[in-house]
């Protein structure tokens, strides 16, 4: 009896309805907006987490993140195939959200700094098993994401009757909706919880925390799935439609090649080829699918400067002011323009751009409207490159690695003049050059009327002499937006500095502390002697900078001790604000919306009505492309400067832009229905006859060509000789 029962509730579930829809898609909806949260929110800060944590350079940071992204694009058709021909939709959803569970899980373990961090000073020691566990994770979670991307969608369109192609629609509108919603949530939140500080012996970014989030809502996603499992309708797989394309496609090849003979009448498409083992109609439908893919082939270029808002445009932010009033942006977070022009844009050219363009008489087919978005995305990359060029401007000139750099500090108590090389100039107390000076070569300095001193500095360092003292300066902008501050200490005492939780330590008098990184902000600075005795120095930061701050001997610790404290300007903080990419996202935004979109519809008008997957197939393959042109750039371009990378992608999509425009100029639009009807309406004794025919002509020519060439003969000659005779 007990059994009896337990049979029956997944049949009572499946008739339960909420005004008119199934109540199992809910737990579907719920399922992708987390999977979308857990997927967006972990690349949202991917490429940070290689830069700042694995401490790897921009170049190969982004060829590892389009890496990782075209894997993800890669691993759908392998998905697709393993639902409808092996496991169906159901399992292979699970099976391959564990796999993604477990991946994500992984990632946030290996962003934890203190399993390897034996000395307690916040670098990981062993950083070979923090790269080890992020590929592993990353592998896993590129299987998971793509392996479900194409089975999620279509496994909620099978809990709907024929008669409810309404309610389906309204659900794919709800789907797409949760897709954008954890997208969105997941940029905003992910890059806050990256910039909080954690840590078990010292506090660092918590990259633990911004993949542990995602982790979790991945979690939750299996767990809700699998719950309404008594729910579902589930369709056992009846074999995928892609690996029939693709035996069809190989046996035509195959049959050409084996009638090449100038001797065998020609056919009129090269798929006719195909006749002898499949029926006219699937070489019909295959025809019209090679026709669209062929279309295909142009597409990647875009999708290569599109999914690089998560890379080098990411890191174009860091190099920038995200100062918004009384808000501070993070660099990652400006991904999240994105999804919200959207939202916006979506409608306004649905309802608006479109009925105007319609109403000037203006014939913008489908095509036309990709190529258009092409071109705007590749002014998009010529608006990143102008701003590129203003920060670049801004930046400082960093020595080379056969180069010094110095700066000179005057300490003291009157104006001196110095001859560094060949150059000449006069500093009064307290006050240092504004800019380095570099040399390529040990040079002589002199001090007044004294006699010159040759100094020698490292190779591809900046340093700041303190008359004759040396001290190491920073040799690139400090990470993460944060300031690198240090102080002189020319007071008579020794001198405690703690800014927050980072301490300067105790400073000796003539000499100079470490470098400590400050937030963005305002920074209080407690300063006290061995006596007790302290004051507090308050400053205004910006983002990236570096300050050397002197105290002097007329030093005093009162109340208002700054006024005493001499600042010396190592690096500019960045003074380019964030809001100036915004353009630029709009362009690629305004892209996206007239090209992705209008792809689709277009792929699925001139699709035959059951390989409408085969198209998704071949549009994600787009993107992995595009993503493999990326890191193909990014490794083998040697190009010094960043604006000229974004100059050339432009130029590669103009140019593609063109090839695509001739190729559409070409096209011939068709109507798949009107096609396949024509086969549809053939009798079956008829076809079966025609193929007949046919089969018994080219397979006797086959049979007398091989008996001229050879006694051996391929399985499938052998195979089709008997079937002949």
């Amino acid at each position: 009896i007990s059994k009896e029962k337990f049979s029956l509730y997944p049949f009572c579930f499946k008739q339960v309805t909420i005004f008119g829809y199934p109540l199992s898609i809910f737990f579907i909806v719920v399922n992708e907006f987390c999977e979308r949260f857990s997927y967006y929110g972990m690349r949202a800060v991917l490429v940070l987490y290689f830069k700042y944590f694995l401490k790897w350079d921009d170049d190969f940071s982004t060829t590892i993140y389009h890496t990782f992204v075209a894997l993800c694009y890669l691993t759908p058709i392998l998905g697709a195939i393993i639902a409808d021909s092996w496991l169906g939709k159901f399992k292979t959803i699970v099976y391959l959200s564990i796999v993604y569970a477990v991946g994500q899980v992984i990632m946030a373990v290996s962003a934890i700094h203190d399993i390897t961090d034996g000395n307690k000073d916040g670098t990981p020691d062993n950083m070979t098993l923090h790269v080890a566990l992020s590929m592993l994770g990353l592998l896993l979670i590129a299987l998971g994401t793509g392996g479900i991307k194409p089975c999620v969608a279509a496994f909620g369109g099978d809990q709907f009757n024929e008669d409810q192609d309404k309610q389906r629609s309204t659900f794919f509108s709800i789907f797409y909706l949760s897709i954008n919603a954890g997208s969105l949530l997941s940029t905003v939140i992910t890059p806050i919880l990256r910039a909080q500080k954690c840590g078990i012996h010292t506090q660092q970014q918590c990259y633990p925390l911004a993949f542990g989030v995602p982790a979790a809502l991945m979690v939750v996603a299996l767990v809700v799935f699998i719950v309404g499992s008594g729910m579902y309708n589930k369709t056992a797989p009846t074999g995928n439609i892609m690996v029939k394309v693709f035996k069809c496609i190989s046996f035509a090849i195959k049959n050409r090649y084996r009638n090449r003979s100038s001797k065998i009448p020609k056919r009129e498409h090269w798929m006719d080829w195909a006749e002898e083992k499949y029926d006219k109609l699937l070489i019909a439908q295959v025809k019209m699918v090679l026709k669209v893919l062929f279309l295909y082939i142009p597409l990647p270029m875009f999708w290569a400067l599109f999914d690089q808002q998560g890379s080098r445009w990411t890191l174009q932010a860091t190099t920038m002011d995200g100062n918004f009033g009384s808000m501070v942006i993070q660099p990652d977070q400006m991904q999240t323009v994105n999804p919200i022009l959207i939202l916006i844009m979506v409608p306004v050219v649905d309802f608006i751009i479109y009925p105007l363009i319609s109403k000037c008489k203006l014939n913008f087919t489908p095509l036309r409207r990709m190529t258009v978005g092409m071109f705007l995305a590749a002014l998009a990359f010529v608006a990143a490159a102008l701003v590129q060029l203003q920060i670049d401007a801004t930046l400082p000139d960093f020595p080379s690695s056969t180069e010094q750099q110095a700066k000179f500090i005057n300490m003291v108590d009157r104006p001196i003049d110095i001859t560094a090389g060949n150059n000449t100039f006069q500093l009064e107390t307290f006050q240092s050059n504004k800019d380095y000076y570099t040399y390529d070569r040990p040079f002589e300095l002199k001090i007044d009327t004294g006699s010159p001193v040759l100094i020698s500095l490292p190779d591809g360092t900046r340093n700041t002499l303190v008359i004759l003292e040396e001290f190491g300066d920073v040799v690139a902008k400090p990470e993460e937006g944060a300031n690198a501050i240090r102080f002189f200490n020319s007071f008579g005492m020794v001198l405690n500095i703690t800014v927050g939780e980072e301490s300067f330590g105790n400073i000796i008098s003539k000499n100079m502390s470490t470098y400590v990184d400050v937030p963005q902000g305002t920074a209080e600075f407690l300063i006290k002697n061995a006596a007790g005795n302290q004051c507090v120095f308050s400053r205004e930061f910006g983002f990236g900078s570096s300050y050397t701050f002197i105290i002097p001997p007329t030093f005093t610790l009162e109340e208002n001790c700054g006024q005493h404290i001499k600042e010396v300007e190592d690096i500019k903080a960045n003074s380019i604000h964030m809001a100036w990419q915004i353009p630029q996202y709009f362009l690629m935004t305004s892209g996206e919306v007239v090209f992705s979109v209008t792809g689709l519809e277009f792929s699925y008008s001139q699709a035959p009505s059951n390989m409408k997957s085969v198209l998704q197939a071949g549009w994600l393959l787009t993107v992995a492309v595009g993503n493999i042109i990326v890191l193909i750039v990014a490794e083998a371009a040697t190009l010094p400067d960043q604006w000229a990378e974004y100059v050339l992608f432009a130029a590669l999509l103009v140019l593609v832009c063109i090839i695509f425009a001739i190729m559409a100029y070409f096209y011939t639009y068709i109507d798949p229905a009107k096609i396949e009807g024509k086969f549809a309406n053939l009798e079956p004794e008829d076809e079966k006859k025609k193929n007949l025919e046919v089969t018994k002509k080219d397979m006797v020519e086959n049979h007398n060509e091989k008996r001229r060439k050879s006694s051996n003969s391929s399985s499938d000659e052998e195979e089709t000789s008997q079937t002949n005779f």
